[in-house]
């Protein structure tokens, strides 16, 4: 089988099986479906209760339209553009106290970790429906590479040694109270799932993975000593989840363009809405 090369934003190469289906080339497959004329924010129903998960706040500024703004953009990538509109959170994300407190070693990580380990679940469903969306099989073996060696077993093997080694009870592992943000983040994982809309799906994958590249790679050596710092930040950081976090941006470079206008603010409320509630959840955990 001839291999197929996928080059995210920042140089990232990422191979596999060759299924034909080339986009820009003389080959092209059905291009992802963005359904049209669609309620941004509708009520998502949840096995705890329904709550409403906004992809677009009527409160956001507008943003310019994708094809004006790359015409005077220094970096004119979708995905840049996608960021560039979801100021001032995605700022505030990356240069928030709490995560300059993890940064030093000095963060109060237990409501923090509780709270982020229910997330677990929906974003490895999250990965799955990439999967199964994924308009080329080059672009589905990155998402069940990192689905397997990633989020089931290294960050699943840290949840449970930092979870434990902050006397956390199993009840409050398995079934905490939720706090607001959280039941709200996991509404937005479970609607861009039940979307089946893959670039909706990358939306919300890609904003989580890179406003935490974001702040994690402002850590500076040395590392705190401490792994519940140490290991969340090498998590975070590094060549390999750049690497990864630059497939994400690559996917929504080659498909972002061709979404058209509708499709296109689509998938930025759903970007914006993930970058504003992790704005929340850092809020939520400085206390």
């Amino acid at each position: 089988m001839d291999e197929a090369v996928a080059v995210g934003t920042t140089g990232a190469l990422v191979t596999g099986g060759n299924t034909g289906h080339t986009w820009g080339g003389s080959e092209r497959g059905p291009r992802p479906e963005v359904r049209r004329g669609r309620r941004y924010a509708r009520r998502v129903e949840l096995q705890d209760g329904a709550v409403d998960a906004q992809a677009n706040d009527p409160h956001d500024p507008p943003a310019p339209e994708y094809e004006v703004w790359r015409t005077t953009a220094a970096d004119p990538a979708f995905s840049e553009w996608l960021r560039s509109a979801s100021e001032p959170d995605w700022t505030a994300v990356v240069t928030h106290p709490f995560a300059a407190a993890i940064i030093r070693g000095e963060a109060d990580m237990r409501r923090y970790l509780v709270q982020d380990f229910q997330f677990v679940d929906a974003f490895t469903a999250l990965l799955g429906a990439a999967v199964a969306g994924a308009d080329r099989f080059e672009s589905r073996v990155p998402f069940g590479r990192f689905l397997g060696q990633i989020v089931t077993d290294t960050e699943r093997s840290y949840f449970h040694r930092a979870l434990a080694a902050l006397g956390v009870d199993a009840d409050d592992v398995t079934s905490p109270e939720l706090e607001p943000v959280t039941v709200r983040f996991r509404a937005l994982m479970d609607e861009a799932r039940v979307s089946q809309e893959y670039p909706v799906v990358l939306a919300v994958l890609c904003l989580a993975e890179w406003i935490y590249l974001g702040w994690a790679s402002r850590a500076a050596e040395p590392l705190p000593e401490e792994f519940l710092y140490r290991e969340w930040i090498d998590l975070h950081s590094g060549p390999d989840f750049e690497a990864w976090v630059g497939f994400l941006r690559g996917e929504l470079d080659r498909l972002g363009p061709s979404l058209g206008e509708e499709g296109q603010a689509r998938v930025l409320g759903f970007f914006r809405e993930a970058a504003r509630l992790e704005r929340g959840f850092f809020d939520m955990a400085q206390g």
